[in-house]
């Protein structure tokens, strides 16, 4: 069957086109130093030569599963393998044999450096036709990464996204070199020119869309051949879409469908359309009285009936939920319009319904956190997602798909539409819950024609050459491609428990015949026994296979999106532990769509966008081994020079918060901590190597070269934004109280009520000390009452006083965690316990910080960057 269909589109698609597809792909091409008389034979040479390793490749963390055949059908080599691409570096030292030449041109510099993160306001819609071509779980429009790409690289830079889902990132790097694209950004000093991509992904469909996406084709060819399929299968099954009016065939463009419950009091069957859907009233009710006995029924007080068949693709019988036609959309002599189900339509279900389906394929759905709740619904594998006569259709059209993956993509693109997930609405537009496998108790049942029809446009991509490569592979093991060949990386990662990919993609995957490796997703699933705790090994492994690759001196950003600061603080946490060092966090303003700066990173309540670089060699040499406050202001240096010098938000300076005192300490202690260095100056020190070494504007520090940018634009804005301050934990509240004290003294009752106003909830299980407390303990309280900042000698003492008690303090937690039968702590000072673990660090007192750790509240362990980093430092060193 397949040669047959292979011989039609070679020769009875275009009868009368001028497009011949052999003509088409008679033109030699040169692909990796080698020139093939055609495109089809580029094709088969590296097909061949992809059949031949892959035994080899077989043996690579996250090779899909599913079987030779499949994998060679689906790839498209050496520029997309549907499993690891072992011609990654081939593609890596070709583009970088071309930068040299560029070079040469004056086309692009050769010792390129970004010292600052990209931080201006980035809005982008998600109307963009290229982006709605194939829907996915997640995307980040192709517009906001060019922004970030344009901003960090130069022309022949390359680019890689080792999470790439649908390809937007491969999408950006292209269009870099569309003038019309880059000016319509808008943004300065772009240089337009097309950048390299390797895009990589765990999931089959999520390689073979991005492939798509990516990879050249010509358009034409497409659509004439998608439209030549289009008319064979109607030819073949379309009688199954056809009803009648007066008379009259028409042709069916939709059917309605509804559950079949059970009425509680009678137990009579209650057909939901005709008692909950008021067509004048475009409206759905919840309650309704039973037709037959009156009894008031709703969804939740009434069952759902079930009805038992016979299987012939499963050879067996099977019970499923209830459902039934109840009205069809149709157009007849070019007119549209809606009636009931008639007995015209039902004999032509029972006669679908009567074909043999044992000579298709299906595929059984792998039970897991999201996809049980199909068993609630009788469902186990895909043909059951479909009404007899969709999956038939789309049978017939996949056969004469599945060797062209411009042409699989296509088919696949509508999957999820023509199933029974597709929701009905009273306004006949129809939707899908994305994100779920959820079944409608009324839903539309499409024609596939028309859907596959009204995709092709969509699918009119068409880029000039080759400038990407896609596979297939774990971003754990980057087996294939070269440490420090990168030039720049912007991932868009799972995000712990939101989605269940895997699932989630079975649909799609099932009907290519390849399944995701699951051993190595990152996620937080309770079916695959991964938690919080695996997904941030997962993700440690991934980020530092990003690390390996990365040059020295550039930047990956990661798009953050979860409302879990646990989460949260495993992304955070992991990138800093394989080298990475953060420089910014900003946060997308969903309802502003715009992004600004975060200063309670650990509240996650917006989308974020991580900015880190790769620290030189020099710094990575020389920490831990120079002396301390060497070591320290080197680090300090580093960090500054990569943090921008000035945001401005219209006419408005903002503060920079990754230059405060505090952050820059927490970002060398988790630097020291995660490469397990001794830590080199407690905060103390630190500030005062801070204010030897540098020059403080505005609570924040700069080099001397900064500071005279600085001043000059802030000298030019009519507003400064200090950093915003709340008061969530006892450190924001010392700092808001020494903002609140820095021009002059204020008493108790002047500051009360305003510490109460910025006062928010602190992180579970955290205690913070009452505002006399506070003062009595970091401020000076005079003869007349009134609170001020003490000085430096006078804070050196106050300081060495608070630390005592904290770590008496600690103590008692030390000594309640070693009890034999110790429960967990209720409450707790966060700020005590931060002391505490940095001292046991310190006295190398690792089993101490562990025992507190299993012993305080869980969510105030994973939700604190500092605690989490003492903490799993501490357990690797037991």
């Amino acid at each position: 069957m397949e040669k047959q269909n292979n011989t039609i589109l070679q020769t009875n698609l275009f009868p009368d086109s001028e497009m011949n597809p052999i003509q088409m792909e008679s033109r030699p091409v040169s692909c990796l130093g080698m020139t093939f008389e055609s495109d089809e034979a580029r094709r088969e040479y590296f097909r061949d030569e992809l059949r031949r390793k892959l035994p080899e490749l077989r043996l690579i963390e996250g090779f899909p599963v599913g079987k030779d055949d499949d994998i060679i059908a689906l790839s498209d080599p050496p520029y997309y393998t549907a499993c690891p691409n072992p011609w990654l570096n081939d593609f890596i030292a070709e583009w970088e044999t071309e930068k040299k030449k560029m070079e040469a041109e004056g086309k692009r510099e050769k010792d390129f450096k970004v010292w600052e993160p990209y931080t201006s306001d980035v809005s982008e819609g998600k109307n963009n036709p290229i982006y709605n071509a194939h829907s996915y779980h997640t995307k980040v429009p192709h517009p906001a990464i060019m922004r970030y790409i344009l901003h960090y690289t130069q022309p022949g830079d390359i680019v890689f996204d080792g999470f790439c889902g649908t390809g937007m990132t491969g999408v950006a790097a292209q269009l870099c070199g569309s003038q019309k694209d880059v000016l319509d950004l808008k943004e300065k000093d772009a240089q337009i020119g097309v950048r390299h991509a390797i895009c990589s992904d765990l999931s089959p469909i999520a390689s073979l869309i991005a492939a798509t996406y990516n990879l050249k084709y010509n358009p034409h060819f497409f659509a004439n051949t998608a439209n030549a399929i289009l008319t064979e299968v109607e030819k073949e099954v379309g009688w199954m879409y056809e009803t009648q009016i007066n008379g009259k065939l028409a042709k069916i463009n939709y059917v309605i469908w509804s559950d079949v419950f059970i009425c509680p009091q009678c137990g009579n069957e209650i057909v939901l359309w005709n008692e909950a859907v008021s067509d004048d009233t475009k409206s759905i009710i919840d309650s309704f009285p039973c037709p037959f006995c009156g009894n008031h029924c709703t969804k939740k007080s009434m069952q759902k009936a079930w009805e038992t068949s016979y299987d012939s693709l499963l050879n067996k019988t099977v019970r499923m939920t209830k459902r039934v036609p109840v009205r069809i959309n149709y157009t007849c002599n070019g007119k549209r319009g809606e009636c009931s189900v008639q007995k015209f339509d039902y004999e032509l279900i029972k006669k679908i319904d009567s074909i043999d389906l044992s000579k298709y394929h299906t595929y059984e759905i792998l039970l897991g956190d999201e996809s049980g709740r199909i068993e609630n619904y009788g469902i186990s594998h895909i043909h059951q997602f479909y009404t007899r006569r969709n999956f038939i259709l789309l049978q017939k059209v996949f056969e004469r798909t599945r060797k062209n993956i411009f042409l699989t993509a296509w088919f696949t693109s509508i999957l999820l539409n023509v199933s029974k997930m597709y929701k009905f609405r009273t306004d006949r537009k129809g939707s899908m819950l994305y994100g779920t496998l959820y079944f409608p108790s009324l839903s539309i049942e499409y024609n596939p024609i028309n859907n596959l029809k009204n995709k092709i446009k969509d699918f009119g991509l068409d880029y000039p050459a080759y400038s990407s490569a896609v596979s297939l592979l774990s971003a754990t093991t980057l087996y294939n491609i070269m440490p420090n060949s990168i030039d720049y990386i912007f991932v868009d990662p799972p995000f712990g428990s939101n989605l269940m990919y895997s699932e989630l993609n079975s649909i799609w995957e099932g009907w290519i015949k390849l399944r995701t490796n699951t051993k190595k997703e990152a996620i937080v699933n309770k079916t695959q026994n991964k938690s919080l705790y695996d997904y941030t090994e997962l993700m440690n492994e991934s980020f530092a296979e990003f690390y390996r690759v990365l040059k020295p001196g550039k930047w990956i950003t990661i798009e953050f999106s979860n409302t879990s600061a646990s989460v949260w603080n495993s992304i955070q946490n992991a990138l800093q532990a394989v080298g990475f060092i953060v420089a910014n966090v900003a946060a997308l303003d969903k309802k502003q769509g715009s992004f600004k700066a975060v200063t309670t990173t650990t509240a996650v309540k917006q989308d974020l966008v991580i900015s880190c670089f790769k620290p030189s060699d020099k710094l990575v040499t020389n920490a831990g081994k120079v002396e301390p406050s060497q070591s320290a202001q080197d680090f300090v240096e580093e960090m500054l020079i990569h943090l921008p010098v000035h945001i401005q938000r219209n006419q408005s300076t903002t503060a920079v918060v990754e230059r405060s005192a505090k952050i820059l300490y927490d970002r060398l202690i988790s630097y020291y901590v995660q490469h397990g260095y001794d830590i080199p100056m407690d905060a103390r020190e630190f500030q005062q190597m801070l204010h030897n070494s540098f020059i403080e504007r505005d609570g924040m520090f700069f080099t001397a070269s900064q500071v005279v940018e600085y001043e000059e634009k802030r000298a030019n804005t009519t507003d400064f934004v200090p950093m915003a301050l709340v008061i969530s934990s006892e450190a924001e509240g010392i700092e808001w109280l020494k903002r609140k004290l820095e021009d002059k003294p204020k008493t108790y009752q002047e500051l009360q009520p305003e510490w109460m106003q910025d006062m928010t909830t602190p992180k579970r299980g955290d205690v913070i000390p009452e505002l006399k407390d506070i003062l009595e303990e970091h401020f000076i309280e005079q003869e007349d009452g009134t609170w001020r900042k003490p000085d430096a000698e006078k804070a050196a003492d106050l300081e060495i006083r608070r630390n005592r008690r904290m770590m008496k303090e600690f103590a008692t937690y030390v000594e309640q965690a070693l009890k034999p039968r110790a429960k967990r702590m209720k409450d707790c000072r966060l700020s005590v316990l931060q002391y505490g673990f940095r001292e046991c660090y310190k006295q190398k007192r690792f089993a101490d910080i562990v025992a507190v750790g299993d012993h305080i509240p869980e969510s105030l362990l994973t939700e604190d960057e500092i605690l989490l980093q003492y903490y799993d430092s501490a357990q690797s060193r037991l």
